[in-house]
Parts: structure tokens; sequence; C-alpha cells
């Protein structure tokens, strides 16, 4: 692997999973020290992360962390909701059969998968299969070069929701709704249900944004 490859999966792994909030200063020096890279390859990873949107150019300030405010996550999933919904539609017109009839199987499973303990592993394994699944059948270069520009921003997003197990097993529910449209062909049903799972997921990260918020007014009146 290229030491710019090396440096890019370094660096947005680091921003992925909120090591590096929003707001945090990104400086070539430091990262190559950090990283042990030498600043030509830090410089590259740098203008891919911006070129995704997950460092912007400030005044006085340089390349920073691009903010992820409450605001900013529900214009991601007015976008998402629209382009996958339509994915899905695409899906269960395009899809293979026996890819989708499998997954519904693991997904009619999901709830004791969720039950066997703390480790939500293999559960968020099957999810990032069925994403997999559904980007090859989808067959639309632009539809899905939106999709995928729109995942690191919404990873950030999700990681500010906690692990709730009732909203997990709702969401297990909602997949298998979603793939059980997608075998049987029916491109409404599927688009609408992903829809429905779209506006619950946003509905649980604001919970937890704003929860956060109060307690955070709380500590500090």
């Amino acid at each position: 692997m290229r030491a710019s490859d090396t440096a890019y999966a370094a660096l947005r792994d680091d921003i992925l999973q909120w090591r590096f909030p929003p707001g945090t200063a990104f400086a070539e020096v430091e990262q190559a020290n950090r990283l042990s890279i030498s600043r030509t390859p830090i410089r590259e990873a740098f203008a891919r992360l911006t070129a995704e949107g997950l460092l912007v150019a400030l005044p006085g300030r340089g390349l920073v962390v691009s903010e992820l405010s409450r605001s900013t996550i529900v214009e991601l999933f007015e976008l998402r909701i629209v382009i996958e919904s339509e994915a899905a539609r695409l899906v269960a017109l395009r899809r293979d059969r026996d890819v989708f009839e499998q997954l519904r199987a693991e997904f009619a499973d999901a709830a004791a998968l969720l039950d066997n303990g703390d480790d939500l592993g293999e559960y968020y394994a099957l999810v990032a299969r069925l994403d997999a699944a559904m980007d090859e059948a989808t067959n639309s270069r632009f539809l899905l070069g939106a999709i995928r520009q729109l995942r690191p921003h919404l990873v950030r997003a999700r990681r500010l929701a906690r692990d709730n197990h009732a909203r997990l097993v709702a969401a297990a529910g909602e997949h298998l709704t979603i793939v059980e449209a997608i075998v049987d062909g029916d491109d409404q049903l599927a688009a609408d249900a992903t829809a429905v799972h779209l506006r619950k997921s946003l509905k649980n990260i604001l919970d937890s944004v704003d929860g956060a918020t109060t307690t955070t007014a709380m500590n500090n009146s």
C-alpha cells in the first residue's frame, strides 16, 4: 500500500470514529510525525479527505474536521432518504434473487443475533453485507456514487447515537421488510420501507443528540 493510502486510511478512520471531533485542526507536520510518514503523502491524504468533505479549509485555521451539527445531520438524511429509496426500488427490479433470499434468512434471525451478547460486530457485519449486495444490484453508477459520497458523514452521524437494544431490534425488522420486498420484486414497497427505516434512524440519532445537549446544559447550569 502506498504511503498516501496508509495515511488516508488512518486519518479517515480517526475522523469517522470521533478520535478527531469536528473543529480539530490538521497540520501536515504534526500528522506526519504522528504517523511516521513524510509530509508529501500526508498532503495527498489531506486532499482526498477534503474532497470527501471530511476536512474543510477555514480562514486563519487551515484544515479542520468538518462540522456535524444537528441541522447538518437532518440535511444529510433528507438527501439519503431520496437516493437510497430510489436505490432500493432499482434493486428490487434488478436483484439476484438468491443473494437476497440468503440475506432474508439471516435477517430473520437477527433479533437472536442481537441477544447473543454485547458484541454487535456480527450484526453490523450483516448490515454491511446487505449494503454491499444492494450496491452491486443497483447497477447505477451515478446513484451509487452519490450514496458513497454520503457514507463517511453518515458513519460519523451514527456514532452520535447510542447502541439502543430496542432500536437495533426494530431496525433489524425494518431491514427484513426491505429485503423481503426486494426478494418479491416489489419495488414500491422496497422504496417505502427504506424511507420509513431511514426516518426512524434519523429520529434515533436526533434523540441522542438532543439528549446529550440537554445533559451538557444541565451540567453547566
